[in-house]
């Protein structure tokens, strides 16, 4: 059976955190790098389908393949470590400290992000024909999709900011579902279709994803959209990524490890209370 009840993938969530703080640096920068790289090329597909056909929806229905293919591949996101790394430390095992964990996120992070910038810097050459002429449909999309969601953003102030938080809160809810998911199943078409269902919600739903961002904010740059690189890290990355840091932990991981991994006693029926014979 395909199937792996709660109890046992809680635990396997709490080990693999526990083997990402003990992993080698050269394998965690490699992993991380592959991860956002992928990550990258699978939003640039989504939108160049979504260009080509019209239809948002289609896009969305296409990206989580490349979601699929660097968790099969074993590859790190910051979205991930966020959700599991923490569980390591929260359940005491030897050796996880702050600090291990701390370096295993500032690695993965740099890795993510080499790997997303070499798919922005790949595809403005792609949409420009080596910046020879004016992006293509596509490279206008992306210049468009990085001014509306920083100065966009910025245009609303204080409610603008909380917007873009609360996305990415649920951004990193949906996206460490489909970790958690993968590990719910033992067969690769199990695990396929449970991460591609809260990946689709994700994308399709207009959330912020720090790693997606990594690749569609610096390619909107390079593409000469109407932002800066300031805005970007404070009306995007920085809050998206505190985002979904909160929304892995607090609504995947916590949630997870309190009711499956740290179950409480369950409760005993009540003694019935002895029916009143009625005097003849």
């Amino acid at each position: 059976m395909s199937y792996v009840n709660p109890a046992d993938f809680a635990k396997k969530m709490i080990d693999a955190g526990e083997a990402k703080v003990f992993m080698s640096t050269k394998d965690t920068l490699i992993r991380a790098y592959m991860a956002g790289a992928i990550l990258a090329l699978a939003a640039a597909f989504a939108v160049t389908v979504t260009v080509n056909t019209g239809e948002p929806l289609i896009g969305a229905l296409l990206f989580p393949v490349g979601f699929c293919m660097l968790y099969l591949l074993g590859f790190d996101l910051l979205t991930g470590v966020f959700t599991l790394v923490p569980l390591a430390l929260i359940d005491r095992r030897p050796g996880v400290t702050v600090q291990g964990m701390l370096r295993n996120w500032g690695l993965v992070f740099c890795g993510n992000f080499a790997g997303a910038f070499t798919v922005a810097v790949f595809m403005a050459i792609i949409v420009t024909f080596g910046f020879s002429e004016a992006p293509n449909a596509v490279g206008e999309q992306i210049g468009h999709i990085g001014e509306g969601r920083t100065i966009g953003y910025a245009a609303h102030g204080a409610a603008g900011m909380l917007t873009l938080f609360v996305r990415a809160v649920m951004c990193n809810w949906m996206v460490s579902t489909g970790v958690v998911a993968a590990m719910m199943s033992t067969s690769v078409s199990g695990k396929v279709i449970a991460m591609w269902m809260p990946i689709l919600i994700f994308l399709y739903m207009g959330f912020e994803h720090s790693i997606v961002n990594m690749f569609l904010f610096p390619a909107g740059l390079l593409l000469g959209g109407q932002f800066t690189i300031m805005d970007y890290m404070i009306w995007n990355e920085i809050p998206t990524v505190l985002g979904n840091l909160v929304g892995g932990l607090t609504f995947v991981g916590a949630m997870i490890y309190a009711t499956h991994h740290k179950t409480s006693p369950r409760r005993e029926p009540e003694a019935a209370e002895p029916v009143p014979v009625a005097a003849e």
